[in-house]
């Protein structure tokens, strides 16, 4: 079992950022990977980034959606079980629950967070 808590989410106008946070907690010790996915009303939701945990972030560790490369940066800290989402440059299209994911290897079992809502309006 695997307990994910988001924070970070909230309301900033296009063009602004925000940052937001996971931090794994329970059986964590063979998580493989985290991320961040996000569902917006009527829609299905979808992959934003992951990164592995067993290595760095530079050099094919991370994965993002193409719509939101070059604006949106993942990293993990030091401990590699909490992730971070850096989303700059944001756009109206970018509101949406935001749910933190992860992937433990023994199963393996997939596990989501409870979601934070991002708003991004005038």
């Amino acid at each position: 079992q695997v307990r994910l808590v988001e924070s970070g989410g909230g309301l900033v106008q296009p063009g602004g950022s925000l940052r937001l946070s996971c931090a794994a907690s329970g059986s964590i010790l063979s998580i493989s990977t985290m991320g961040w996915y996000r569902q917006a009303p009527g829609k299905e939701r979808e992959l934003v980034a992951t990164t592995q945990l067993g290595g760095s972030t530079i050099g094919g560790s991370t994965n993002y959606a193409d719509s939101v490369k070059g604006r949106f940066s993942i990293s993990r800290d030091n401990a590699k079980y909490t992730v971070s989402l850096q989303m700059n440059s944001l756009k109206p299209e970018g509101t949406a629950v935001y749910f933190c994911y992860c992937r433990r290897e023994i199963g393996p079992s997939d596990y989501w967070g409870q979601g934070t809502q991002v708003t991004v309006s005038s």
